[in-house]
């Protein structure tokens, strides 16, 4: 089975922060994995791009709930 789930990009750090194990970077990581498991679901990506972050779950109504949240902030 092979699904393809969307990306969620968010600019969330200052531009030069581009190092996956800078401290803000990691706390946010483990706060997406932390979500996926109350999704009973998995973090399958996560990039960091000079303070923008990417990002997708193997699950279509995890990604949709986060748009929701971004959408109406919060």
């Amino acid at each position: 089975m092979n699904e393809e789930y969307g990306y969620i990009e968010v600019d969330l750090f200052p531009p030069e922060i581009n190092d996956p194990s800078h401290p803000e970077v990691v706390r946010f990581r483990h706060l997406l994995e932390e979500v996926a498991k109350d999704y009973n679901c998995n973090l399958t990506y996560f990039e960091l791009d000079h303070g923008t972050v990417i990002f997708s779950f193997d699950s279509d109504e995890l990604i949709a709930e986060i748009i929701r949240i971004l959408q109406n902030g919060k």
